[in-house]
């Protein structure tokens, strides 16, 4: 599972609502609300498929606290498992916000695909 995942081009229109979706459920201990987690992860463009950011591609895990992340990952992780990989679609409401917002991905909706390694 330290491998990068692939992800087919979704269809249809993009979801209103965050979706949570386990590939691998893991057996280790759960990432609570307000943990620090360590994750590899890999983010697309709903709309384009494009990779925007990619753990894997730069070689190695991040670690970072839970609330200092976007509400879909806020809201996509806590409940996961250390072991597991898990797909989430984030509106975006819950990523970047709308359209012109100033950020790149703003008005985007986004499927991160995140390995939980470790929780703190």
């Amino acid at each position: 599972m330290n491998s990068k995942p692939e992800l087919d081009a979704p269809e249809g229109p993009a979801p209103e609502d965050l979706v949570i979706e386990d590939i691998v459920v893991g057996t280790g201990e759960d990432a609570a609300p307000g943990s620090t987690v360590d994750v590899h992860y890999l983010g697309v463009e709903y709309d384009t498929g494009d990779e925007f950011d990619s753990s894997w591609s730069r070689g190695q895990s991040i670690n970072f606290p839970l609330r200092s992340l976007i509400a879909g990952w806020q809201e996509g992780i806590p409940g996961m498992k250390v072991g597991g990989r898990r797909k989430l679609v984030v509106p975006p409401r819950m990523a970047y916000g709308p359209a012109g917002s100033g950020h790149r991905l703003g008005g985007k909706t986004l499927i991160f695909v995140i390995d939980l390694l470790g929780v703190s």
